[in-house]
């Protein structure tokens, strides 16, 4: 994969300062790309102050669930810090343009990455001729959401459960197709998952996005998804999609009447799906060599933003579950979520370059 340079424009760190007065009142969420002002301290230390610029590097474009999620923090980081806060979007190259660029960033604690399972736990296995390691060159702040995949199938193939498509499955060997927005996707990888996991033979049919994979899929060119809650509720709910398992290990509060992958028994006995497990994540990233300081006051801020009432019910209404926790515990999270990808894509001889 080609590496693009970035030249980086960062404003210089200004000194502490005084402790904070007790945060404001959380105003409406500003227009997107708009500059906020914002003050907060943890430790002793600002992860920005007056006159600082702390930018949220998405890695894909805008109007995506990760850009959503991102705009969503800013206004509470606003009443938590000194300085600006800005949503930068740079997509491309399955998010590494934005990773990169966050991983050679200073490592001041005012550039930060909003990455994805794929940006900070696939891609290090994924793309073969990387000029950056996606997980020791960046260090979790925290995680932000959680969500499981949603197993949908149409009336292109009339099973009611996921024993049923397991069944259609071994019947028709590489016939039964699934979609997906790319090759090392979470929603590819959930089902080479399932089907490592079973002795299956799937067909994966790579897309160029979600849009056009659910496109196809509405209008019954490919059989299945492994794919986004948020993306696929709507068409559940109208009765085009028909959903036969979540990925989580247990159900989820939007669809309590659809199983867990975790909860089915393959109808030969063939394969174990009891600790079955694929999330679609998302979380905060600093570069690697960012003051253990700064990661904590961002910790600090992001875990108070998060246990709002109202970030909380934001995020459940769209299908996540805010999953924010200690740096070290988020850190550990993605060297085992980068372990098991690993193993899958190595497994399966996927590669995205």
């Amino acid at each position: 994969m080609p590496v693009l340079p970035v030249a980086l424009l960062l404003p210089p760190i200004g000194r502490p300062a005084d402790p904070l007065a007790p945060a404001r009142p959380r105003r409406r969420l500003l227009a997107a790309g708009a500059s906020l002002t914002v003050a907060g301290t943890a430790g002793g230390v600002r992860a920005a102050g007056p006159g600082e610029t702390l930018r949220l590097v998405v890695p894909f474009p805008p109007g995506g669930s990760t850009d959503l999620l991102a705009r969503r923090f800013v206004e509470p980081l606003r009443a938590h810090f000194g300085g600006t806060v800005l949503v930068e979007n740079r997509p491309g190259a399955g998010g590494m343009i934005a990773a990169e660029h966050v991983a050679r960033s200073a490592p001041d604690g005012q550039t930060l990455l909003v990455g994805v399972t794929g940006t900070n736990a696939v891609a290090a296995s994924l793309y073969r001729r990387l000029s950056f390691d996606p997980v020791n060159d960046l260090t979790p702040i925290s995680l932000l959401v959680r969500a499981p995949l949603v197993v949908v199938v149409n009336d292109s193939l009339p099973v009611t459960d996921l024993t049923g498509f397991v069944a259609a499955a071994r019947a028709r060997p590489g016939q039964i197709t699934h979609g997906s927005p790319g090759n090392g996707t979470s929603m590819h990888l959930a089902g080479e998952m399932l089907a490592m996991t079973l002795g299956l033979r799937l067909n994966h049919v790579p897309y160029k996005g979600s849009g056009p994979a659910l496109q196809d899929f509405l209008g019954g060119q490919i059989h299945a998804m492994f794919g986004d809650l948020l993306v696929l509720l709507p068409h559940i709910r109208d009765g085009r999609a028909r959903a036969l398992a979540v990925t989580s290990r247990d159900r989820h509060p939007l669809l309590p009447a659809v199983p867990a992958v975790a909860e089915t028994r393959s109808p030969d006995g063939g394969g174990d799906l009891a600790g079955f497990e694929a999330l679609s994540w998302q979380g905060l990233f600093a570069p690697a060599a960012t003051p253990a300081a700064r990661i904590d006051a961002l910790n600090a801020a992001i875990r108070d933003i998060a246990a709002d009432a109202g970030i909380q019910s934001f995020f459940a209404e769209r299908g996540f579950v805010v999953a924010t926790g200690p740096a070290p515990a988020a850190r550990d999270f993605v060297r085992s979520e980068a372990a098991k990808w690993g193993h899958i894509v190595r497994a399966t001889g996927v590669a995205a370059d």
